[in-house]
């Protein structure tokens, strides 16, 4: 008799965990790489490209007005949502793979990866970039490894570009890993297309497509683990280059281009032409696989019924690629694009459902960026920050409980210390309000704009409003001393004829 009563109370115990576990909140993150804000439809119902499932998204939960990278280019974006803070503050502030970075001139081998290395090649520069860490560090505790630490299975798939073998998903957090590593882009193998050349992927059939391929695995871990709580992330290798797009929708939108009359246009944006309409059809084919993905994955979450406890989360980690390798969209009505401190470089999508408890087809205009997500998912799933980790974000659910709520007093903050691929220069840009002011590192003067009157960042206000870009300036100076931001260094002979503007 006594062993039966054990019994049933051991029993009682596994139904009431597993109870619990049904009941906790699943986090699932699409992260799509170099999507600009304005080529899905919740943002642009006039965009060229097809976003369905991602108008679905929107409609059953909330669009955030204000959307924003923590970087103008991918790893140190990817950083900053992995650990919550700044990329300045991590030491991560260029993309993982630049010679770190001094004009094709690497470090030497076993330099110190946050010294400054051989300064030869930068006689063509005023500055010296800053040098940056190519690495997530080991020390900080990611987000995977937050919710791993509290019982959540946790998946990876696609892109990860946060450092070599040893700083992989794998080595911070995530039980399965398909497809990251430290490479930017799927450049081996065929490409977008099997066999990948991936270390982290097994190759499928010939010519299975890349994007498709990613949201089978995360439909399969979806499937797996439907009966306890998991931190799924979905990281698209697309839409970054090399632009390569399923035959059929590169017809399509072939076909489409050619029915509305579209031009291939541009204007200038010194030293770099910016693309100013969409009417790139293998782009087109581009975003338009990553929708079908997102929609092939959340039909998972309906079929193994755990959609109405799991959070959903669309989100880019910069804005539109359009002056350079390509320049396949246009971010307009904001100013350029990836790689630059301009709206077209920081603007990014923002969409979460979260069933139950988000107002399904809301807006908000709250301030959203990169370093809100850890904060964010944690509070949502009902679990505590971590002490010392989380530093430089906070959490939007009042947003989502009620998205009228007005976004707390904060600034923005973005340091890309850098001469970029796209065009882009060392700088530093803050957001206070509707104003926003960018100082160079470089010689080139300061920038002051209002959001709210000028989107696209057309009149530069410094000379009108002296008292408020000091104000700003300041402020950004603190931000630098606060995080110990590493900071270019004054080139001893620079030449004598630069003039990038």
């Amino acid at each position: 008799m006594q062993q039966l009563k054990l019994l049933a109370i051991l029993f009682a115990l596994l139904t009431t965990a597993r109870a619990d576990d049904e009941r906790r909140l699943n986090i699932l993150i699409f992260y799509v790489d170099d999507l600009g804000v304005m080529d899905v439809s919740p943002y642009n119902p006039d965009s060229f490209y097809h976003t369905p499932a991602i108008q679905v998204l929107a409609d059953s939960g909330v669009t955030f007005t204000n959307g924003y990278s923590a970087s103008p280019v991918c790893s140190p974006a990817r950083s900053a949502l992995m650990t919550g803070q700044w990329p300045a503050r991590t030491r991560n502030s260029n993309f993982f793979g630049a010679p770190n970075m001094y004009f094709g001139q690497a470090l030497p081998e076993n330099t110190d990866p946050i010294e400054y290395g051989d300064l030869r090649q930068t006689r063509n520069r005023p500055v010296w970039p800053a040098p940056y860490l190519a690495q997530l560090a080991e020390s900080h505790t990611s987000l995977a490894e937050a919710f791993k630490s509290h019982g959540y299975a946790t998946f990876h798939a696609g892109k990860w570009h946060l450092g070599p073998e040893g700083s992989w998903p794998e080595d911070h957090g995530f039980d399965y890993n398909f497809g990251g590593h430290q490479g930017g882009g799927p450049y081996g193998g065929d490409k977008y297309f099997s066999p990948y050349d991936n270390p982290r992927l097994e190759d499928g059939p010939a010519g299975e497509h890349l994007t498709g391929r990613l949201a089978e695995e995360t439909a399969n871990f979806i499937a797996t683990y439907k009966d306890q709580p998991f931190f799924a992330m979905l990281n698209f290798y697309a839409v970054h280059t090399p632009l390569i797009g399923r035959p059929d929708l590169v017809e399509k939108y072939e076909q489409h281009r050619a029915e509305l009359g579209l031009t291939d246009e541009f204007e200038p944006e010194h030293p770099r032409e910016n693309r100013t309409t969409q009417s790139h059809a293998v782009y087109a084919a581009m975003v338009e696989g990553v929708d079908q993905a997102v929609g092939q994955v959340l039909d998972a979450l309906e079929e193994h019924e755990v959609a109405d406890r799991t959070l959903v989360i669309f989100y880019s980690d910069h804005g539109g690629l359009s002056t350079s390798e390509g320049s396949p969209t246009t971010n307009l009505p904001f100013r350029a694009g990836k790689g630059w401190l301009y709206e077209g470089g920081l603007r990014v999508p923002v969409i979460v459902r979260w069933p139950g408890v988000a107002p399904a087809g809301a807006t908000s205009d709250w301030f959203v960026t990169g370093t809100d997500f850890y904060p964010t998912t944690l509070q949502a799933a009902g679990l505590d920050l971590l002490p010392g980790q989380h530093k430089d974000g906070i959490s939007f659910t009042p947003a989502l409980k009620a998205p009228d709520t007005a976004t707390p007093e904060r600034d923005l903050y973005w340091h890309y210390p850098h001469w970029g691929n796209q065009g882009g220069t060392p700088g530093a840009a803050i957001r206070r309000g509707d104003w926003k002011y960018i100082q160079y590192f470089w010689g080139k003067a300061p920038e002051l704009y209002h959001l709210g009157n000028d989107p696209g960042e057309r009149n530069n206000l410094t000379m009108a409003h002296p008292d408020i870009a000091l104000k700003l300036h300041k402020a950004l100076h603190e931000l630098h001393r606060e995080t110990d931001a590493l900071m270019p260094k004054l080139n001893p002979n620079p030449p004598a004829n630069f003039n990038r503007w």
